[in-house]
């Protein structure tokens, strides 16, 4: 599937730049007429740059901006990171797939636990137990997002880039090919207490990494997008219990817990992660968090709750990711996949891929870099990972409907099948190839198990009328 030729994507559905239909403001409008009238250069026939090096803003530092930043900076590029909580603690489940940790280069220290055993548990609370076909060496790495984003950051100050903490604020358009954005931001790092020193910047290009509600995606008009909220609790448990979640999550679905998503229990160091999501019914989410826990008030009992967390979750990318010389990744630009929610290993590779079209195009901060030179890495992004966000869509769209299809999806989980594809798609981010044979077995399980999860609703029904 993934040697398929793709289109360039607004959300998940072919189109053309001439069907985006996102409505630009008079200004932002005429600047990208001009552009297209008289056309985008290849990198190599746009203007060298004297007497510096290209200057890129990298906005938010988690796992995209951090990426981002460093391979900027390796790459030549003047960088800039801007970050105001330098502590972050987004409300994330912080699954990272095994291929992240060696493709990223992370020390095994700063993943917390590395799990090899998964917990699927229905509605009716049958547990499925999954990780039966994992290798030796293979797990599910589980990171705190503090950790991992100071590290990611701390790396790319290293390579190079300068880190702000500071407020990103909005930015001016350039009025030409050559012109600099304009960033408008609140310099934390000066001696002028809390309040903060407002300072203005110029660069040649901006990444927006500034997660859910980027002001960058706001600078260049790139459209809304539908998200979920998720809301996490940090519980600190009796020792004897922890040791329970050793290596072990759990996963919970049925309506009690989310009607659209489903409740997690992580472990991390000393602690469990305890959460849930919603897009449907966001003013509910307390109520979900709460189904979630006594659904695991057994194995959590005795626990302190130690940190409570929420934050908006993108369910697709936004109709726009990429106007001139800005261009969205991670979170801003609405990497997270349906079903299984996950977002940081795309938030990192998203970051990078840009970061690297930016190092190519301008030959390593020596030109000016164009749209088209940023456009190539959402090219190869939708080639790439396209069908991964289309299968999750499906998957979740046929499966977490009703608590009887939710039923039959952890009937799934318990195939041995079943389970060795999911890892090995999940661990590698490659759709994995199956079996025909096997794949043909699946799909007969499959309508087996949603006819018995159809035949229960009907009979559900019938209660309640």
């Amino acid at each position: 599937m993934t040697s398929i030729a793709l289109k360039h994507f607004i959300g998940l559905r072919h189109t053309t730049p001439e069907t985006n239909s996102v409505t630009l403001p008079k200004t932002l409008s005429a600047t990208v007429e001009t552009r297209r009238a008289r056309g985008i250069n290849a990198a190599k026939t746009s203007p060298k740059i004297t007497g510096r090096n290209l200057r890129v803003a990298v906005i938010g530092s988690g796992p995209a901006g951090g990426s981002a930043a460093e391979t900027l900076a390796k790459g030549g590029i003047e960088t800039f990171l801007i970050e105001r909580k330098m502590d972050n603690c987004k409300p994330c489940g912080g699954a990272i797939p095994l291929c992240m940790v060696g493709e990223f280069d992370l020390p095994l220290d700063i993943i917390d636990r590395r799990v090899t055993k998964m917990k699927m548990i229905s509605p009716s609370n049958v547990a499925v137990n999954i990780g039966q076909t994992l290798k030796p060496h293979e797990y599910i790495g589980m990171v705190r997002r503090e950790i991992l984003d100071a590290y990611l950051r701390d790396r790319a100050a290293t390579a190079g880039a300068t880190v702000i903490n500071g407020l990103f604020l909005k930015m001016d358009l350039p009025s030409s090919p050559t012109a600099p954005y304009v960033l408008h931001y609140t310099d934390y790092n000066t001696k002028t207490g809390g309040a903060g020193e407002k300072k203005t910047m110029e660069v040649d290009a901006v990444i927006g990494a500034d997660g859910a509600n980027s002001r960058v995606a706001k600078s260049i008009n790139a459209g809304d997008y539908e998200y979920a909220i998720a809301f996490q609790e940090r519980i600190r448990i009796p020792d004897e219990k922890m040791k329970y979640y050793e290596n072990l999550a759990e996963m919970y679905v049925g309506d009690d817990v989310s009607p659209d998503f489903y409740g997690w229990v992580f472990p991390k160091c000393d602690h469990v992660a305890v959460g849930t999501g919603t897009v449907t019914h966001k003013t509910d989410i307390k109520k979900f968090q709460l189904a979630t826990r006594i659904r695991a008030q057994d194995k959590i009992t005795g626990g302190k709750i130690i940190r409570v967390e929420a934050h908006p979750i993108p369910e697709h990318p936004r109709p726009r990711r990429l106007l001139d010389r800005a261009a969205l990744v991670g979170d801003a630009a609405g990497y997270v996949t349906k079903c299984s929610g996950e977002g940081i290993y795309f938030a990192a590779k998203s970051g990078r891929m840009c970061a690297e079209a930016i190092v190519e195009g301008s030959e390593n901060g020596k030109r000016m870099v164009e749209e088209k030179d940023l456009r190539k890495y959402l090219e190869v992004w939708d080639k790439t990972y396209w069908p991964t966000y289309k299968v999750l869509d499906i998957l979740q769209k046929v499966f977490y409907r009703s608590n009887p299809a939710r039923e039959a999806f952890v009937e799934m989980c318990a195939d041995e099948y079943v389970q060795k594809m999911t890892f090995d798609s999940y661990l590698y981010k490659k759709v994995a190839p199956g079996n025909p044979i096997e794949d043909l077995k699946l799909a007969v399980n499959t309508i087996g198990s949603l006819v018995r999860a159809n035949a229960l609703r009907r009979e559900m029904d019938k209660l309640t009328v």
